[in-house]
């Protein structure tokens, strides 16, 4: 494990630690027993405060692994319960930063897809309703800004399917940029511009409403092609 690790911290309680994971790191452990975030923070809690014997953590999300962003972890198994039945009531919310390889006809609209993940070769695909095992995703979607072939775009996701974002852009023909593995010749060759940039939640024990914001890099290629700090201010 990467002991030099240090964690971006947004915020930082009792009940919850909300951090910015890099891209190209693994939110929690997997097959490939590669350094992860989850492993990290348990780390970086247990150094922080000298903790004797195991780190609880609790894992409420994921972002897939290509994917940087803001993520929220619970530092008890309360406020782990409690984030976790806001995420299936509906009170959780994702928005997500990308850079479309063309730009949609519709320049704002909403996405309903029933999704099939292949497990053997780690790719989901759009399918049908009756399909067995598919799942429905739903997106909103709204271009920010356009420019040389490509666009900026919001997307906030109302389910939080596998390579949700990925597969139902490149659907509508306009696939996130450096993403090959779904958009094929459509898609730019380079690190995957998708960003989990605002995170909105309920403090599982305050009981306030909270949102934490990050924007992608912005001196990296294509996001610095884009006006991104004033299209995504605080509502």
């Amino acid at each position: 494990m990467n002991q030099t690790y240090e964690p971006v911290i947004l915020y930082e309680d009792n009940h919850i630690l909300v951090v910015l994971k890099e891209q190209n790191l693994a939110s929690c452990p997997d097959e490939t027993g590669d350094d992860n975030l989850l492993d990290l923070l348990k780390e970086y809690i247990r150094v922080k405060y000298a903790k004797k014997g195991n780190v609880f953590l609790g894992l409420v999300h994921r972002l897939d692994r290509p994917t940087g962003g803001v993520m929220v972890f619970a530092k008890t198994s309360k406020a782990a319960a409690r984030l976790s039945a806001q995420m299936k009531e509906g009170d959780f919310e994702k928005r997500y930063l990308t850079v479309l390889c063309g730009s949609p006809d519709e320049k704002s609209g909403r996405l309903i897809n029933y999704l099939k993940k292949n497990a053997v070769n780690n790719t989901v695909y759009i399918s049908t309703q009756a399909t067995e095992g598919a799942k429905e995703a739903v997106l909103d979607y709204a271009v920010l800004e356009e420019k040389g072939g490509y666009a900026l775009a919001e997307i906030k996701l109302h389910t939080g399917r596998s390579h949700q974002i990925r597969v139902q852009m490149a659907g509508i023909g306009c696939p996130v940029y450096g993403d090959v593995k779904y958009g094929e010749d459509r898609a730019v060759r380079g690190r995957l511009a998708l960003w989990a940039y605002s995170l909105s939640f309920t403090h599982p024990v305050l009981k306030e409403r909270m949102r934490f914001m990050a924007e992608p890099p912005a001196g990296e290629v294509p996001w610095k092609n884009f006006d991104v700090s004033s299209k995504v201010k605080p509502e």
